[in-house]
């Protein structure tokens, strides 16, 4: 298993960037695909950006795609989420989470329909609100 940690969450303004990062624990987290999900008040968590365990492969949801960008570091054991041109429909709890159960997978198809039942590692959650 693997710990993680997300960071960098805050207040930023409609147009604005942020960028949050997730930091893992364990020697096995570069063998896992490791995903981004968000979850609004009263809605469902929802997969937002995921990455492959080598960094080259990814995925994004559509109300991201173009504005969001997913990447990680094999050596410092990270992945962050660089956000631009936010909106407040973006503000959510963000949470990174890790595939554990299948080390070296990535399946863009696979994830779009499992969603975060696919993931069993996840963070505590970082808030980002998108206001003027």
């Amino acid at each position: 298993q693997v710990q993680l940690v997300e960071s960098g969450g805050g207040l930023v303004q409609p147009g604005g960037s942020l960028r949050v990062s997730c930091t893992a624990s364990g020697r096995t987290f570069g063998t896992y695909s490791v995903g981004w999900f968000r979850q609004a008040p009263g809605k469902e968590r929802d997969s937002v950006a995921i990455v492959n365990w080598r960094g080259d492969r990814t995925y994004y949801s559509d109300s991201v795609k173009g504005r969001f960008t997913i990447s990680r570091d094999i050596a410092k054991n990270t992945v962050d989420l660089q956000m631009n041109s936010l909106k407040p429909e973006d503000t959510a709890v963000y949470y990174c989470a890790a595939d554990t159960s299948r080390p070296y997978y990535f399946d863009s198809t696979y994830y779009t329909g499992t969603g975060q039942r696919a993931f069993d590692s996840w963070g505590q959650g970082t808030q980002v609100t998108v206001s003027s």
